[in-house]
């Protein structure tokens, strides 16, 4: 697919240079870069996901292993 997209002249001069070292087209880095930006984004859908379905409820954690977790920050020395 063609598309047409306006940079600025300094995003765009980065670019060219980065293709250039790369050896690849302009359309294949720039393929590249929106690819990996889409897989962040959905990275952060996930974890969007993910936070929604923690915060529903409140953790809860047992009170014997509460109180063995202080424990053991004692004997650590930070």
């Amino acid at each position: 697919m063609k598309t047409a997209v306006s940079l600025p002249d300094d995003l765009f001069r980065m670019a060219e240079a980065t293709a250039r070292r790369l050896r690849v087209s302009r359309s294949e880095l720039y393929a590249k870069a929106i690819s990996e930006f889409l897989k962040g984004q959905q990275g952060n859908s996930i974890t969007e996901r993910l936070n929604d379905l923690y915060s529903r409820s409140t953790a809860k954690v047992d009170s014997g292993l509460h109180r063995a977790q202080l424990k053991s920050l004692d004997k650590d020395a930070w």
